[in-house]
């Protein structure tokens, strides 16, 4: 693999040496390792071991400074041909995560602190995957980041024991020395450790203070005035304030205890294993991770924070109980080898990228109504099967997740109910957020219109598909032109998927997954209208199309006789519908002598989809029910007359289209005036039952040679 580290500089500290460390692990593997930052004392040493290092302004937090580190880290992107981009600070991170969008790298960031909520900090979040050092951090990234627990990985912080050996402590020392390592800056508690030290000193005057770290650039006030404060209490002579050192592991060896004085919630505190691994017994404040590493009197000894006496009372312990001391060494040492080497953390971090590289998160945005989503079955077959090991997820509206809830190729259904709870601005932000969680790799569009195109490009996706069939077309990043309108449905869907390497044949069908109580149901609702559905002959026939569609009905004069004429054969019919059409059932009544089973608005669509199952034949007009009777592989006839069969018929083995050759046939038009609806009032019900008879009883009336006639 190839994998670039980003930070903001390479001076001493923690996140430095664990990039440091990372990245001579990474290279020892047979891995590629760039590392890009405004350079520091660790680049010689760093190139010196096989990483190649870039030198940026990422540590400056100017607009446009960054703007040109994105282009830059671009360019560094592709000609590397880097596969992993792993930030661990925050405009790192931004400049990490704009350069990626343009690249086939993985972006994954590492939350080395506990970060503010403020939006600047929200960067740290959008990794694909997020490595958090510690629990504390975890649970905030979870509760005030809201990233997902799935997407977070546990990797603690790291010590190399080669460079941190162990050894043993000789109780009865005539000198002691303490020592507290970090940055100096109010957070790090060093006052209350300064005025625990002073406790300590008039009891044992032979103490001797290590104060190893200093001041941020431009911020030595606070420095100055723990100066003064070792004056005011008197132990000047005893305090040595050390700065910036890189001989940690030495003055480690020199030291008889550790102290962390934090006063916030600490990220980790890798000087505490460090500490830990070569024997040094600690003291440390009840902060954040810490808590991670140190287990009182058995790994260490723990105070509050802000508490000069306590912490006073800690090191005393340690100077007088030695037996303590031993065992909480031995232990300590014990936890740092099973937890805490340097091989476990890289190991660790390498496995998360090979996951990322394996990963694969897929949005289908499909927020039409039941018909659309139900032809959209064939391309989620299709996807899981490219993308075997993929996170394929749904957008639909509220009417999509019943229908979807079985579908065994998508791993989540996002409802995006637009016209009900999620709708306005606000609904479709929170909506939005949800989404953003998912991290989608790529965005695959079958909806096709400004919301759809604005929902995938705010998902800031990095492959948006979809048709441009509007100016919010240049939304989407492999948007093709719409120059096939009329193929058929799920070809056209098919379009989308061929630039992902999906190509659509005949064996490509539609799929629909009613519940076992789904079937349970309709049986139940055919025994209620005496039909048994393993001795009867069954014909469905779907009553109407919709309100907005009344073109599309077939008259109910040809449905009564046909009705009667499949009545005459012995045949059981059932008339299924929504409760919007009760007054065609009253029509059907007065117009038929026979008495076909009426179950209209008595099955939701799953229940539908069931019934269909225990059907010889259905007859319906271009619904929804047409799609739903391929997907349930119904025998199906099918009447079109103002849409065009060639647009909208699903791909099924057993589907008879009847249409009429008309100069008006495909008007597209909710309302005929001047013809009278002739393009449905010309199917005839012996056409119809002649197609119906072929299903039923595999005969085929006299003078039926196609299914789309002359008027």
């Amino acid at each position: 693999m190839r994998i670039l580290q980003i930070l903001p500089e390479l001076n001493v500290g923690g996140v430095e040496r664990g990039t440091f460390d990372l990245a001579r692990y990474l290279v020892s593997q047979g891995h590629r390792s760039v590392v890009v930052s405004n350079g520091g004392s660790l680049v010689p040493l760093l190139e010196a071991q096989g990483t190649k290092h870039y030198q940026l302004p990422v540590h400056l937090k100017n607009i446009f400074t960054a703007w040109n580190c994105v282009k830059e880290l671009e360019r560094i992107i592709r000609e590397e041909e880097i596969d992993i981009v792993h930030a661990r600070s925050r405009v790192p991170a931004w400049i990490a995560y704009f350069a990626t969008r343009n690249s086939n790298a993985e972006f994954v960031t590492t939350c080395h602190g506990y970060y503010s909520t403020s939006p600047f900090s929200r960067v740290m979040g959008w990794g694909k995957i997020v490595i958090v050092i510690s629990e504390i951090i975890g649970r905030h990234m979870i509760e005030h980041f809201g990233v997902q627990p799935e997407n977070i990985r546990l990797i603690h912080r790291s010590v190399d024991l080669d460079k941190f050996p162990f050894r043993e402590r000789q109780p009865g020392q005539s000198s002691f020395t303490v020592v507290i390592v970090g940055r100096i800056t109010p957070l790090k508690g060093h006052v209350y450790f300064l005025k625990a030290m002073a406790k300590v000193i008039r009891q044992r005057p032979y103490i001797r203070v290590r104060v190893v770290g200093d001041s941020p650039a431009g911020k030595d006030a606070y420095k100055d005035s723990l100066l003064l404060l070792t004056k005011r209490l008197g132990i000047e002579d005893r305090v040595e304030f050390m700065g910036n050192r890189s001989d940690i592991p030495q003055l480690l060896q020199e030291a008889d205890a550790l102290v962390l004085s934090t006063v916030t919630q600490e990220a980790f505190g890798r000087v505490l294993i460090e500490a830990q691994a070569v024997g040094v017994p600690v003291v440390a404040t009840k902060v954040g991770g810490v808590l991670d590493i140190v287990e009182h009197e058995k790994t260490g000894l723990l105070v509050l924070p802000k508490d000069p006496d306590g912490m006073a009372g800690a090191i005393l312990r340690i100077m007088n109980e030695p037996k303590l001391v031993g065992e909480m060494v031995r232990n300590a040492r014990r936890r740092v080898e099973e937890r805490y080497t340097l091989e476990q953390m890289a190991s660790r971090t390498v496995e998360v990228y090979e996951e990322l590289r394996r990963s694969m998160n897929i949005l289908v945005v499909k927020l039409g109504a039941v018909g659309d989503i139900i032809l959209a079955s064939a391309s989620f077959r299709a996807l899981r099967q490219r993308f075997p090991q993929a996170r394929i997820c749904c957008l639909v509206g509220r009417e999509g997740l019943s229908l979807l809830q079985g579908c065994p190729y998508l791993d989540d259904i996002i409802v995006y109910d637009y016209k009900g709870k999620h709708k306005g601005i606000r609904g479709f932000l929170s909506t939005l957020q949800k989404l953003r969680h998912y991290r989608f790799d790529k965005i695959i569009d079958f909806q096709n219109n400004h919301r759809s195109h604005l929902v995938s490009f705010l998902c800031m996706p990095r492959i948006s598909y979809g048709y441009k069939n509007s100016k919010s077309g240049m939304l989407l990043t492999s948007g093709i032109l719409d120059d096939k309108p009329d193929l058929p449905p799920v070809q056209h869907q098919f379009r989308l998927l061929e630039a992902m390497g999906i190509k659509y044949d005949d064996s490509v069908r539609l799929e629909f997954w009613p519940r076992q109580d789904d079937y349970e149901y309709a049986r139940e609702l055919l025994h209620s209208e005496w039909i048994d559905e393993k001795t009867h002959l069954i014909v469905g026939i779907n009553i109407a199309a919709s309100e907005r569609w009344m073109t599309k009905n077939w008259p109910m004069s040809h449905l009564a006789k046909l009705c009667d004429m499949l009545a005459a054969e012995g045949i059981r019919v059932v008339i299924t519908g929504m409760d919007k059409d009760r007054e065609f059932v009253r029509q059907l009544a007065l117009a038929a002598r026979s008495k076909p089973a009426i179950m209209v608005g008595k099955t939701n669509i799953l229940q539908l989809g069931a019934l269909l199952s225990f059907f010889r034949c259905y007859v319906t007009s271009d619904s929804a029910p047409l799609h739903l009777a391929a997907a349930m592989n119904c025998p199906t006839v099918a009447l079109f007359g103002p849409t065009k069969p060639e647009r909208h018929v699903p791909p099924a083995q057993k589907l008879t289209v009847v249409r009429k050759q008309m100069e008006c046939v495909g008007c597209y038009k909710s309302q005929c005036h001047i013809h009278r609806h002739a393009c449905m009032f010309s199917i005839s019900p012996e056409e119809i039952f002649s197609a119906v008879m072929f299903y039923v009883k595999g005969r085929k009336a006299s003078g039926r040679e196609t299914a789309e006639t002359k008027s």
